[in-house]
């Protein structure tokens, strides 16, 4: 069980105060996002002397082995609070970013131990250290820090997730070039030095600040100012799922699916962002920067939809987010012809938008926050299982179809899909809950 806490007095809501340093903690994980790994694919790769397949292949079997723990740590989650869980993800994602910056010393070290000098030493190193970076950074470290605030509203949960997204969607978007400037100054390994001592850092004040809800300081959601207008206009009274509950309804099974789809091609566009711009007539810069306006259209979308989840069902911003998914993948059918760049481009920035709100709102509106660890860690275990399988499939199409065409249409095809089987994905929670 938590431990106690001193009960603080502030002259403000401590929501607020997490909702800040959560944000932070979000913003802690790039290195272990798909975004973040990206920009360093190339010189990594070269480093080690794998081929684009090899690397993507070795991301792919990585992330795979994170997405199976993600089950766990959501229970985790569930039994230690987001403090214990969030910095313990930031203190390995630190050690992991450390040791990637000498992979290749490691690899070159192995081989001269063993005497077997063969790529398969390479690509097995970085099998363990994505697996590392994907399960502490995608997944834990995003998951305890997005639930913990989550968990600290309730009628004020759409508005608070505003500026959540805004400021995750402005900090995803900049890091490529960030990040970009780091390996020009620093080299690849320094760069991801630097990265490690940061994330280090932000652990500390993790572990100063965090804490899991309310009630653990004597609190209650949204504050005062929200209890007294929940006594003129009460919330309902939401069930508190049971993970197997949820596991049964088909909108656990269409949301996460959705975002699921999603993280598959946001990841594959990210992690072969220069390749496939600049395959389309673009240089590196130009397509580093491609993110820039993707992430604008986000925040707008994000900012809007937010506030307006808290008013409206949720369903219609799954068919919104659809409308987006189906744009971007017809541009990226294409993209190799010079006219879907824009698509993506708009697509993209809508549906990454909606996937800002529903990815944090979703869960507790749909389920409770009784066992919001279990569920969400179930939903991020799809999610970044199929963000394992982007990398390699987008560069088994560059491979032997010679463009990324084939992925708009197996993306086109799970749009429709999703939009059958969505039409009947209702909110599960009784009209009346006694």
């Amino acid at each position: 069980m938590k431990s106690k806490t001193r009960h603080f007095q502030f002259p403000f809501f401590y929501g607020y105060v997490l909702m800040v340093i959560g944000t932070i903690g979000i913003w802690a994980s790039v290195p272990g996002q798909t975004i973040g790994v990206s920009t360093f694919t190339d010189p990594v790769k070269d480093a080690l002397g794998l081929t684009r397949d090899q690397f993507s292949a070795a991301y792919m079997v990585g992330t795979f082995l994170s997405s199976l723990m993600l089950g766990w740590a959501g229970r985790w989650f569930d039994r230690r609070g987001a403090r214990v869980v969030a910095v313990s993800a930031a203190g390995l994602l630190g050690v992991t970013l450390l040791l990637s910056s000498v992979s290749n010393e490691l690899s070159k070290g192995l081989m001269t131990i063993t005497g077997f000098h063969h790529w398969s030493m390479p690509f097995s190193i970085m099998i363990v250290l994505f697996f590392m970076l994907r399960f502490s950074g995608q997944g834990v470290l995003t998951m305890a820090s997005r639930n913990m605030i989550m968990k600290w509203f309730d009628r004020y949960r759409g508005r608070v997730n505003a500026f959540v997204s805004i400021s995750i969607s402005l900090g995803f978007s900049s890091s490529p070039l960030v990040f970009d400037a780091l390996i020009k100054e620093w080299d690849w390994s320094g760069a991801w030095r630097i990265l490690a001592i940061s994330v280090l850092v932000i652990g500390v004040l993790m572990w100063i600040f965090y804490r899991d809800n309310p009630e653990e300081m004597g609190l209650v959601p949204d504050g005062k100012s929200g209890s007294r207008k929940t006594k003129d206009k009460p919330l309902p009274k939401l069930k508190q799922f049971l993970p197997k509950e949820a596991f049964a309804t088909r909108a656990f099974w269409m949301y996460a699916l959705m975002m699921s789809f999603n993280s598959f091609f946001i990841t594959g566009l990210s992690f072969h962002m220069v390749d496939l711009f600049t395959s389309a007539g673009l240089d590196r810069e130009e397509a580093v920067a491609v993110f820039l306006p993707i992430s604008i259209i986000n925040v707008g979308i994000s900012f809007f939809f937010n506030f307006l989840s808290d008013m409206m069902p949720l369903k219609k911003l799954l068919f919104i987010m659809l409308g987006g998914a189906s744009v971007w993948v017809i541009g990226l059918i294409g993209l190799s012809g010079g006219w879907g760049l824009w698509l993506i481009i708009v697509g993209a920035g809508v549906s990454g938008g909606l996937f800002a709100v529903l990815n944090s709102v979703s869960w507790p509106k749909l389920f409770g926050r009784k066992h919001l660890g279990a569920i969400s860690g179930r939903a991020m275990s799809m999610l970044v299982f199929a963000s394992a399988l982007a990398p390699f499939f987008f560069s088994l199409s560059k491979t032997y179809l010679k463009s990324y065409t084939s992925m708009g249409w197996l993306g086109l095809a799970f749009v429709i899909f999703m939009f059958i089987g969505s039409l009947k994905a209702d909110d599960p929670q009784p009209k009346v809950v006694e």
